[in-house]
């Protein structure tokens, strides 16, 4: 393995707020890119290629143009007058991320890795997928740019998420469900890995998360700080004032990294949910923030908090949610972890589940289960401040795309009576 340890001098560049920097390739002591000697070369030129874009204004005005063209941004900041009502507390706003084109804040990264992979000459891409929420939008990023894809995804996702799979295939992309391990995320992760190898001269690799070898952690969260931006000037115009919090929910942290980008350097409380399965107490949840139950590591090509045994092997994880039982977490959340910046809670299944009801009944909006986690401490803490006060939820993506999954959820026997009887149908 090779740990990429130059100290060069990494800005966040103008789109995140000036005041936060990268030293290296690390933050903090977390990050790095450990890789093998066979991917040097393309870590150097992707690092490169990035760089440069980053330093180009002209880079974030293409980058912009596509994404209000392609994916209807701005996204809405939707002042939640009901649920306001509900708490009697701070006025709650929601970033409407789920109305990005594919429903998901997946499309602001892979649009803008699309641009990359067009500078850097390469024809195909791939990726992971867990919720199937980044597949969909890379095959759609890939049918837009006319890149051939393939994307894999852990066997369990692939049941859990079969709708979305259904919609990469007809996208054009290859789905490869992936057998070995837990046949979850961090499974197909390793498989994406394995890929690159050996294909690494005509593909790129489009990692969703803020989490991967240097330079993904940075290059995820700059192009996915549009929701920072964004939000940051929402708020102020429907507010006249910043918010006292903002919430998003922790998988890998891509979301959580844009929407919190646009406050750090303000006085704003910054509070990331990660899944807490069935009870941190359980062991069956994918909290490494907020539990005891994690570790510092290596794998995967970087160093951050992994749910791991004494031995380095990961352990398994649970979440009602596909995009949250990630093993590990962004390098970059967790030096905001050490630092105090950003504080992480856990939301359990049951409470999501909750948060999911209240959103639909009182607001008409049906958040995805790994939105709702925001949406739980939100609601948790929104009546402990005053009505002159503002919170943001990141609403991440939309919940009725994933109705197999949301359904399931709610174990709602109407449904599985629908199943059974389609399922019949086709045995006809």
């Amino acid at each position: 393995m090779k740990n990429n340890e130059n100290n060069e001098n990494n800005q966040w560049g103008e789109p995140i707020s000036s005041g936060t920097q990268v030293v290296g390739p690390y933050f903090g002591a977390y990050g790095g890119a450990f890789i093998p000697e066979i991917l040097y070369s393309t870590i150097e030129e992707l690092k490169e290629e990035f760089h440069k874009a980053k330093n180009d204004p002209a880079f974030w005005e293409e980058y912009k143009a596509l994404m209000s063209n392609y994916s209807c941004r701005p996204t809405p900041l939707t002042y939640a007058e009901r649920l306001t009502e509900h708490f009697k507390g701070a006025k709650i706003f929601i970033k409407r991320e789920d109305l990005n084109h594919t429903g998901a804040h997946k499309a602001n990264n892979v649009m803008g890795q699309g641009l990359l992979v067009k500078r850097m000459g390469k024809t195909r891409v791939i990726a992971e997928t867990g919720a199937g929420q980044h597949g969909v939008a890379t095959a759609t990023m890939a049918a837009r740019f006319g890149f051939d894809c393939t994307i894999y995804m852990g066997e369990v996702d692939v049941k859990r998420q079969r709708p979305n799979v259904f919609w990469m295939e007809r996208l054009g992309a290859t789905v490869v469900a992936v057998k070995e391990g837990t046949r979850i995320l961090k499974d197909a992760i390793n498989e994406a890995m394995r890929d690159w190898v050996s294909n690494m001269d005509s593909t790129h690799y489009v990692l969703g998360t803020a989490c991967g070898p240097h330079p993904f952690p940075e290059m995820v969260s700059y192009f996915q700080s549009i929701i920072g931006i964004e939000a940051r000037k929402q708020i102020l115009q429907q507010h006249g004032a910043l918010p006292a919090r903002v919430y998003a929910c922790v998988g890998g942290g891509s979301n959580a990294m844009g929407i919190f980008s646009g406050f750090f350097d303000d006085p704003v409380e910054l509070v990331g949910v990660e899944a807490g399965g069935y009870g941190l107490s359980t062991g069956q949840h994918a909290s490494r923030l907020s539990s005891n139950d994690s570790s510092i590591g290596v794998a995967q090509g970087y160093k951050t908090y992994f749910l791991q045994n004494h031995e380095g092997q990961m352990k398994e994880t649970h979440s009602v949610s596909a995009g949250l039982d990630y093993v590990g977490v962004s390098p970059i959340l967790a030096n905001f972890k050490e630092t105090g910046r950003v504080r992480f809670e856990a939301a359990t299944d049951k409470e999501v589940i909750e948060a999911l009801t209240l959103s639909i009944k009182k607001e008409g909006l049906i958040p995805a289960l790994e939105s709702a986690h925001a949406f739980v401490q939100a609601f948790k803490e929104a009546p402990e401040l005053s009505a002159d006060k503002a919170i943001i939820i990141n609403q991440s993506g939309r919940g009725d795309k994933d109705i197999f999954t949301v359904a399931d959820a709610y174990a709602d026997p109407a449904w599985r009576e629908f199943i059974i009887a389609k399922a019949e149908e086709y045995h006809e």
